[in-house]
């Protein structure tokens, strides 16, 4: 059965029409043929702007020279208010900085450091989960709430019980709710002091987010400074300097970052998470195979047992291949250049689509169909080389790359051990972009004892 996939936009509308579907929802917002082109233009009064899915052209951006292409500004209108000037929004010196700092934080060895918190927000995860067997169950807030404790434990320390992150975890839902993909001034360039527009709820939630983990690294600060700290990653990003200038990360820079590092790791391990499970459900063949290679797992698993996991890896693998937390990527070109003897002005935008890249039919065999076992064929091992870019790639992949596919396949893992998922009849979700690709009105699963 093929899973689900947004309908797209039916031939050409008007630059008003698209603007209020973009808003709505970035994937069926744009039009069929973007799945078999390698690049294809779209115009505005105020920019230019190139969805390009051609492999080569795709790692002269991301990967040959990155820096000549940098993050494009639109991207953080509408997000500025929570993210401040973190990694995600910043280019040049400053994102170089940032990443010199942050980068060791998420090197091999400290993620065999990060494994104990990740097993133990699983295992609460399970236990929850346990309580509600027989019935159904919306599973995308489940595990946004175990991807949640994910993020609070390896970070602080702390479980999402504690106060402090219970509320920052109920302020995100309502971040998550009002605010729309894009900010107006994405599409219209406003000059700096103009409002943006943002919605009231959308400043109230933001602003309460960054107040709470405020908190968080204050207190943070004043453990460093006592010598009391828990070795965890805020506080290896905290006390690592710049190699270069020997700075340290200051309280509101720190701000800035915890708050990426809650979307990000959060909100993306969610969705796949999500997806992950509705998969299973869809194919209950492939459930029965993952199921019989977790049972191996001893009751308390180790790092090195994730080795042993090739299907559950392959599982989350093709789920982000076919449902990219993160659908689009925005890059700015700083001078002419030329694609596909195509002239393209500076200033114009470059659209790097993991969603459309990654079930492109002129690249991927099936490329709509769920398929974990399509990375033992010649043709996936070579479309996970070149068409495969959920995390981007190159300098500016995400750092959190590797913490998520040791995260995802480990709580899958747990999830099917414990349980059977089961597809309800009727009531298949429908992908849809926000802040990442989830289901328009949640994924409804039956939730049974294994």
């Amino acid at each position: 059965m093929i899973p689900p996939k947004p309908p797209s936009r039916p031939g050409r509308v008007s630059l008003w029409r698209y603007l209020r579907l973009f808003r709505q929802d970035i994937l069926s917002a744009q039009p069929a043929r973007l799945y078999r082109a390698w690049m294809a233009e779209f115009r505005t009064p105020f920019f230019r702007s190139y969805l390009v899915n051609q492999p080569d052209l795709v790692r002269e951006v991301l990967n040959a020279r990155p820096m000549d292409f940098p993050k494009s500004n639109r991207v953080g209108e509408g997000l500025r208010p929570l993210l401040g000037d973190s990694v995600f929004l910043t280019n040049g010196e400053t994102w170089l900085r940032q990443r010199r700092i942050i980068d060791p934080a998420f090197e091999g060895g400290r993620l065999r450091d990060t494994f104990p918190a990740m097993l133990a927000a699983g295992q609460s995860c399970v236990a929850r989960l346990a309580g509600r067997t027989g019935q159904t169950v919306e599973i995308e807030e489940e595990l946004s709430h175990a991807a949640a404790d994910v993020i609070f434990r390896t970070l602080f320390s702390i479980p999402i019980e504690h106060a402090l992150a219970s509320e920052v975890f109920a302020r995100f839902r309502d971040y998550q709710r009002t605010q729309p993909i894009l900010n107006l001034a994405a599409f219209v360039p406003l000059p700096s002091w103009m409002p943006r527009l943002h919605r009231r709820r959308t400043r109230a939630a933001a602003a309460r987010i960054r107040s709470l983990i405020t908190q968080l690294t204050e207190a943070r600060m004043a453990e460093i400074k006592a010598g009391t700290a828990p070795d965890d990653l805020a506080t290896k990003i905290m006390t690592t300097p710049d190699p270069q200038t020997g700075d340290r990360f200051g309280t509101a820079e720190m701000v800035d970052q915890v708050a990426i590092f809650f979307l990000a790791g959060h909100e993306t391990s969610a969705s796949a998470l999500g997806w992950a499970l509705y998969l299973l459900a869809l194919h209950p063949e492939v459930q029965d195979r993952v199921a019989a290679e977790v049972a191996t797992l001893p009751d308390q698993p180790t790092f090195a047992d994730l080795s042993t996991l090739r299907l559950t890896r392959d599982v989350f693998r093709e789920t982000l291949r076919l449902y990219p937390p993160v659908p689009m990527m925005v890059r700015e070109t700083t001078r002419p250049e030329q694609f596909r003897d195509r002239d393209i002005p500076a200033g114009s935008q470059i659209v790097l689509s993991p969603w459309h890249q990654q079930r492109h039919e002129r690249l991927w065999d099936d490329p709509d169909s769920f398929d974990p076992d399509r990375f033992t064929t010649e043709n996936g091992r070579q479309c996970l080389r070149e068409a495969y870019m959920p995390f981007s790639s190159g300098a500016r992949v995400c750092t959190g790359a590797g913490f998520a596919m040791v995260e995802g396949p480990l709580l899958l893992a747990l999830l099917v051990r414990a349980f059977r998922f089961q597809r309800i009849e009727g009531d298949d979700p429908t992908p849809v972009a926000f802040l990442t690709v989830r289901s328009r009105n949640g994924i409804r699963l039956d939730v049974r004892p294994r």
